[in-house]
């Protein structure tokens, strides 16, 4: 049911210590982060870069490839490098919105399968 909402929904990232913001526009994200994802604390934050530099590499990796992945999935890069310390926050929501986008879409961005 969360992955057929279709209201706008947008996730923004940022807080005054730092100047990294990531902003995610994806119907159904917020509830889905809210009420299925596992609660903040339950991964560590290596864990979650860890995984999130998977993701972004092919994520990236399609963006770059629109003959073979729908530019209306991956529109744009994500500039994620992986030794700058995003802070837990980022890296918590981040790594949920690739569990959620890849359930929803059907995708596989790794060798993970995306399970909650």
């Amino acid at each position: 049911m969360v992955f057929q909402r279709t209201e706008n929904d947008t996730v923004s990232i940022s807080g005054d210590e730092t100047e990294y913001e990531i902003i995610i526009i994806d119907p159904g994200f917020n509830v889905w982060l809210r009420s299925i994802a596992r609660p903040e604390g339950y991964y560590s934050q290596s864990f979650l870069e860890i995984r999130n530099q998977i993701y972004v590499i092919n994520w990236n990796n399609r963006v770059l490839q629109p003959q073979q992945f729908s530019p209306r999935l991956y529109e744009l890069q994500i500039n994620y490098d992986p030794t700058i310390d995003y802070g837990y926050e980022l890296n918590y929501k981040l790594y949920n919105y690739f569990i959620y986008f890849q359930r929803k879409y059907g995708q596989r961005l790794g060798p993970f399968v995306p399970r909650i």
